[in-house]
């Protein structure tokens, strides 16, 4: 008799995703936006069975759906055998409740799948207490609802991370966790603020846009160093930080920052302030849109809106149309057109699988290094080799003179080198001006 192996996998789960559009949304974007709920679902490890269009002037208090439309998403859980339903729009746990007991299967929000999906892909301590916390801050009024899923199904999507293992808490032990939580990461944010300060001085660029729109690839291809990157929403989630060589000596600090998406939970915004911290102390914000999106419009609105949010809508911003491989002769000269337009940001077009089309960002950097140099007379002794090897390699030197055994440099210097020279013995420096 044969050997049976046992196949220990996770069931894919077959889901049903449901989309309400507002009176006024065009049926394209309708259709990408269940598009891309699709691709959330698949990186949630889920596959779509089928989907479901309801048009709404305003949610349902009972179903969120009228109740004849949710008839007929219970009958197509049944005809297509589904075992999990995907609203694109957040539920209230009474709608939640009430969809379930009407499909008999588990019923899930855009925010929960998002939310699973981070959990998945956290890999710093920082980013697992983030993502934890957001969790449980949207499992606390939901919790009677997931201790009936949590004693009967084991796994799962919107099921993984601490949402599995809070079966048998209650909601003092749920608080008394999120507090801890809270002062963990308090703990973190002043590590990453010492260290930010130990940066003070040199030029840092933030990576921040739309997930999926090749901010890691733009990142690697600056930088020549490896980074985690796959054709999928959230692909990484923790922030790095790369040293981008430039010409000159010059150099730059650029942050990967985690990507925005439509919809974005907001207590997920809220536990990630202090990863975002990076874009806000950056003197200049990347914006990486993906050009070859057919919602790159609207996804840039998107980007857009959460920096306001995050206070962070007067910084230096250049707009990087990434992936111009992709689009057609025709398209991509009407988006040169478009970004010329009076009144634009400063936008340049790179594909991080071209080098070349990345040097017009790199001389960008470097002009925006190069007017943050401050002009100063450097004495110091004639044998202080170091400090004067540092202002040619690192500063722009102007003249350069010595009499007896005491040279003076005339350049232009960033405030970090400026800052490493003062701490020199017998170095003295003259702002001027």
């Amino acid at each position: 008799m044969p050997t049976q192996l046992l196949d220990n996998r996770t069931p894919v789960e077959r889901a049903i995703l449901v989309g309400t559009p507002r009176d006024g949304d065009g049926s394209h974007d309708t259709a990408e936006h269940l598009a891309e709920l699709a691709r959330l679902t698949d990186t949630a490890g889920g596959l779509v069975a089928g989907e479901l269009v309801q048009r709404l002037d305003a949610p349902r208090p009972r179903y969120y759906l009228g109740r004849g439309k949710a008839e007929t998403l219970a009958e197509l859980v049944r005809e297509r055998e589904a075992d999990l339903i995907i609203f694109d729009d957040e539920l209230t746990p009474a709608q939640g409740k009430n969809l379930e007991t009407l499909c008999g299967v588990r019923v899930m929000d855009r925010a929960e799948l998002i939310l699973d999906i981070f959990a998945t892909r956290a890999r710093t301590y920082e980013a697992r207490l983030q993502v934890e916390l957001a969790q449980l801050q949207y499992l606390l009024p939901r919790l009677r609802r997931m201790w009936i899923h949590l004693s009967r199904i084991r796994g799962g999507i919107g099921l993984r991370g601490p949402g599995e293992t809070q079966l048998e808490t209650d909601r003092r032990l749920i608080r008394t966790r999120i507090a801890e939580l809270r002062r963990k990461l308090k703990g973190v944010a002043r590590a990453e603020a010492t260290r930010r300060k130990r940066r003070e001085g040199q030029f840092r660029a933030a990576l921040v846009g739309y997930t999926n729109a090749g901010k890691s690839s733009v990142l690697q291809a600056l930088s020549g160093a490896e980074q985690f990157v796959e054709d999928r929403l959230f692909a990484t989630l923790d922030a790095s930080t790369r040293v981008v060589p430039l010409e000159n000596g010059h150099e730059a600090l650029v942050t990967d920052t985690v990507g925005f998406i439509r919809k974005l939970p907001h207590h997920l915004i809220a536990s990630f302030r202090s990863t975002l911290e990076e874009a806000r102390e950056a003197d200049v914000l990347l914006h990486v849109i993906d050009a070859s999106h057919p919602d790159r419009d609207g996804q840039r609105k998107v980007v857009r809106s959460v920096l306001e949010d995050l206070g962070l809508r007067e910084r230096p911003r250049i707009v990087v149309f990434n992936k111009i491989d992709l689009l057609p002769g025709d398209e991509l000269l009407a988006l040169h057109k478009q970004a010329a337009a009076p009144g634009a940001r400063t936008a340049l077009f790179t594909s991080a699988l071209t080098p070349s089309t990345l040097e017009p960002l790199k001389s960008e950097l470097r002009d925006r290094i190069r007017a943050r140099l401050r002009r100063v007379s450097v004495e110091m002794p004639a044998g202080e080799g170091k400090a004067l090897a540092a202002l040619y390699e690192e500063g722009e030197v102007l003249s350069s003179s010595q009499e007896g055994a005491t040279v003076t440099v005339v350049a232009k210097a960033s405030p970090a080198l400026i800052g490493r020279l003062r701490s020199r013995n017998g170095v003295r420096i003259t702002e001027c001006g």
